[in-house]
C-alpha cells in the first residue's frame, strides 16, 4: 500500500475545539422536532454516549470509530455524484492485460460510460485496472482496501479524489452496493465470489433494491457457465434456492450485450420505495388500463393482499421532488420472492 493511497482514504482534519463541539451539540438539540435529519443525528449522538457508558473494550470502540470515519468520508465523496448512474465492477486483480476477459472489461467500461454511467471498481490491478482504463479517470471511482499485497491503486485512479481506501471489507462492500445501479461480475477468485454472493444474497432477501446483475465472460471462456451449472446442479436441485432466484443474474459474452441488458432494465422501470406495507414502483411511462389488468392477472402471487393500482406519488414520497411526476405502480408486496419481483420488472420493461 502506497502512502498516496493511504492519504486518499482519510485525510486528518483539524480537531474541533471544546467550544465548537458544545456549540454544535447545542444547535442540534435545539433543532425543530420535525427535522428528520437532526433527529437522526441526535439518535446517533445518543448511541455514541451509550457506547461510552457501556465501557466496551478499546478494540470495539476503535472498530466503531474507524467504520464511522470511513463511511463519513465515502458518503462525502459520492455525494456530489448522487445523480449519476453507476455500475460496480468486480473481478480478479491478477488478470493479465493479454487475457480476453481483461479486454472485455475495458470494452464494457468504455461502452457503459458512453451510455451515461460511471464505474466503481476496487481500484487495483487486473480487471479493475482494465475497467478504469476503459472508463477513464473522470468517470471512475476506486474503492480500495488496505492489504499487504495486490491492492495498491492503479495508475488511472491513483491520487484522484474519487479514490477511497478502506480498512474494513464490510464498509467497502456497503459502498459498492449502495452506490450502484448495476453490477458487473468478471471472472475472479475468492474475493469476487464473496462480493458476488453477497450481492445475490442482498437481492434474494430484498435487502437491496432490484438492479441488473450481469456476469461477463469472454467468448470461449466457460467461467460463469460452470458457476451457473454448480448453482443449478447443487443449490437448485437440493432446493436450497428457488427457481425464480436464477432470474437474479444473467450471463453474457460481449460488452454490447451487457450494456443492452443494463439499459433494458431501466427502459420503463425507474426505482422503487417501500412506504409501510406498500411498495411504490416508479415508472418512466404510465400503464394503460389493459396493461394494468394484465399485471393483475399474471403477478397476483406477489401480493400479500389487495391488488395493483396505478397512482401518483404517495404522501411519504414527496420528499423526492425530482421524481414526483413519475407514475407509480403501488401494491402490498409479500416480500417473499425477489426473483418474481424481477420478473415483474422485466415484464414492465417489455411492455
Amino acid at each position: 500500500m502506497t502512502m498516496t493511497s493511504k492519504s486518499a482514504s482519510l485525510r486528518p482534519r483539524p480537531a474541533l475545539s471544546r467550544e465548537d463541539i458544545l456549540q454544535q451539540i447545542s444547535l442540534l438539540l435545539d433543532s425543530p422536532e420535525d427535522d428528520l435529519h437532526a433527529a437522526l443525528m441526535r439518535e446517533l449522538m445518543t448511541g455514541l454516549l451509550k457506547l461510552h457508558e457501556a465501557q466496551l473494550d478499546l478494540l470495539d470502540v476503535k472498530i466503531v470509530n474507524r467504520a464511522v470515519k470511513e463511511l463519513r468520508h465515502a458518503f462525502g465523496v459520492f455525494h456530489g455524484y448522487r445523480d449519476r448512474k453507476k455500475v460496480s465492477i468486480f473481478g480478479s486483480a491478477r488478470t493479465p492485460s493479454d487475457d480476453p476477459n481483461y479486454q472485455l472489461a475495458h470494452q464494457f467500461s468504455q461502452a457503459i460510460v458512453r451510455a451515461g454511467f460511471m464505474v466503481i471498481t476496487g481500484g487495483a490491478d487486473g480487471i479493475m485496472r482494465a475497467a478504469q482504463e476503459g472508463a477513464g479517470r473522470e468517470h471512475s471511482f476506486g474503492v480500495n482496501i488496505m492489504l499487504p499485497f495486490e491492492q495498491g491503486p492503479n495508475s488511472t485512479i491513483a491520487d484522484d479524489p474519487k479514490l477511497i481506501t478502506f480498512k474494513y471489507f464490510f464498509t467497502r462492500k456497503l459502498m459498492f452496493q449502495k452506490e450502484a445501479n448495476a453490477i458487473a461480475l468478471f471472472p475472479g477468485g475468492f474475493g469476487t465470489h464473496d462480493e458476488g454472493f453477497e450481492i445475490l444474497t442482498l437481492a434474494q432477501t430484498g435487502k437491496s433494491d432490484p438492479q441488473p446483475i450481469v456476469c461477463l465472460q469472454a467468448p470461449g471462456c466457460d467461467y460463469w457457465d460452470d458457476w451457473a451449472a454448480f448453482i443449478t446442479r447443487q443449490l437448485l436441485r437440493r432446493k436450497l434456492i428457488n427457481e425464480e432466484d436464477l432470474a437474479l443474474f444473467t450471463i453474457v459474452t460481449s460488452a454490447d450485450e451487457a450494456v443492452s441488458h443494463i439499459l433494458r432494465f431501466y427502459r420503463r422501470y425507474h426505482s422503487m420505495r417501500f412506504v409501510g406495507r406498500q411498495l411504490a414502483m416508479r415508472l418512466k411511462q404510465p400503464l394503460s388500463a389493459e396493461q394494468l389488468e394484465q399485471i393483475r392477472e399474471r403477478f397476483s402471487d406477489l401480493l400479500s393482499d389487495g391488488t395493483f393500482e396505478q397512482s401518483g406519488p404517495l404522501q411519504e414520497e414527496l420528499d423526492e421532488p425530482a421524481i414526483r411526476e413519475l407514475p407509480r405502480l403501488v401494491f402490498n408486496f409479500n416480500r417473499r420472492s425477489a426473483g418474481r419481483l424481477r420478473h415483474l420488472i422485466h415484464h414492465l420493461n417489455d411492455l
